[in-house]
């Protein structure tokens, strides 16, 4: 078993470092908050007092944090990671940044001998839970396959996108897909419902011809046709529309960035920005439906 430092414990942090001290690992970790550090000694690993001290004395470090400054800061920074790993250490980033970015900091890590992995993950709070995301992982093969045993604790699904950033350019490009579906199953149940066709005949319909999609068999924005689904629950977040929001601005700077035509991408950002302006930010992604409803 491996000693980990684990650097964000977050809403999504928290549950995959205590997945790992399930699988008995030895997790060191540090928020910037005291609560869940709290949690992860409670659930049998050690609060570190920085980011530093995580990445102390380990084998491995993974980091869970909110956008590519903080993951620069961690790592790069004067306490940062970078720091304090031991030659060979790797370095694991689940965090959702900007592809230019992770390949920087990767590059600044193997410059200083340590390999380096960008695994953002796809799942919401009950895969991190449930030990059931998906990692889209960039990286050397090598290091993949040093990260794999410990991302199999995490995960269900683990795939290899390539070269550094390759990782964050499939989380991007599947959650561009992601948020232009959901907006395309909402706008066909309001449709439904101003034509007079009720929500469960166009689910039983849909669902099992050419307009199934995830955002409708998974996580159906109506109540009903899918119990599981935040529609029933008064759309309380597993995916909240401003994380939405912020992965739809990471995919609109790629596309600028590489010269890629992305014009149902830039809609969709519209879209959520004007949901996530109109105070709705925290509630789940697919409480768009009520925006597109207007009201």
């Amino acid at each position: 078993m491996a000693t980990i430092g684990f650097i964000g414990l977050g809403n999504m942090g928290l549950p995959m470092a205590q997945n790992l001290l399930k699988a008995g690992h030895k997790v060191q970790g540090f928020d910037v908050t005291k609560a869940p550090m709290d949690a992860l000694a409670a659930s049998g690993g050690t609060a570190a007092p920085g980011a530093k001290a995580a990445a102390s004395g380990v084998e491995v470090v993974v980091t869970m944090l909110p956008a590519g400054q903080h993951v620069r800061d961690v790592y790069t920074g004067p306490d940062g990671v970078l720091s304090a790993a031991a030659g060979n250490t790797l370095l694991i980033d689940s965090s959702t940044i900007d592809v230019e970015t992770a390949r920087a900091v990767a590059a600044e890590a193997g410059s200083k001998g340590l390999p380096m992995l960008d695994a953002p993950v796809s799942g919401g709070v009950g895969g991190a839970t449930a030990g059931t995301l998906t990692f889209m992982v960039g990286g050397s093969d090598a290091a993949f396959e040093r990260a794999r045993p410990i991302l199999e604790k995490m995960g269900k699904t683990i795939v290899h996108a390539g070269g550094a950033g390759n990782g964050q350019a499939a989380k991007i490009c599947n959650n561009m897909i992601l948020g232009v579906s959901m907006i395309a199953v909402s706008e066909a149940f309001v449709l439904a419902e101003k034509l007079g066709l009720d929500a469960q005949k166009l689910f039983d319909i849909a669902s099992k011809s050419s307009g199934q999609c995830w955002s409708m068999t998974t996580y159906c924005p109506v109540p009903g046709p899918v119990p599981t689904s935040p529609a029933n629950r008064d759309y309380a977040a597993g995916f909240t529309a401003a994380m939405m929001l912020k992965d739809l601005k990471l995919a609109q700077e790629a596309a600028k960035a590489a010269g890629a035509k992305t014009p149902l991408g830039a809609d969709a950002e519209g879209i959520y920005a004007r949901y996530v302006e109109s105070g709705e930010g925290p509630r789940d992604f697919s409480g768009v439906i009520r925006f597109i409803r207007g009201g």
